[in-house]
């Protein structure tokens, strides 16, 4: 059976809970990133309760690599290319507007490898690196 471009489930990967899908369309239509409790707020009329509903479904969607946690926020987007953080876990970095909060995703090959250097030649073992470049985005900075 075909599916209809207006079945809003149409980009759903298999393995979500409709909690996790519901999440990460939430994300996937905020212009910046939003907290748990952000999350919790425009979801409460599909039903999410609790905080805790909103954690889990971020954790599996992180781990999925489909959504990322920008640790000097406490806040959360979704991926700007799911399918080149499933085909290698690199370093993912990212440009925090602090004026308009846009967040530009980016990968570095040349950062990636002297990272991975480093920790190979301290035996380091690293299971997640993320990168915050805070400052003003190219609008922001010409105002």
């Amino acid at each position: 059976m075909a599916h209809s471009h207006d079945d809003h489930h149409h980009e759903r990967p298999a393995d979500l809970t409709r909690n996790q899908d519901l999440v990460l369309q939430t994300l996937n239509h905020a212009d910046a990133p939003l907290s748990a409790y952000d999350i919790l707020d425009r979801l409460r009329d599909e039903g999410l309760r609790a905080p805790l509903q909103v954690y889990r479904a971020l954790e599996k969607l992180i781990e999925q690599g489909l959504a990322h946690r920008l640790e000097s926020l406490n806040a959360f987007v979704c991926c700007a290319d799911a399918e080149a953080h499933a085909r290698k876990s690199g370093t993912t970095a990212f440009a925090i507007c602090a004026a308009c909060g846009r967040v530009d995703e980016f990968v570095d090959e040349v950062v990636d490898q002297r990272l991975k250097d480093w920790a190979a030649a301290h035996g380091f073992k690293a299971k997640r690196t993320t990168i915050e470049l805070r400052g003003l985005c190219k609008a922001c900075g010409q105002n």
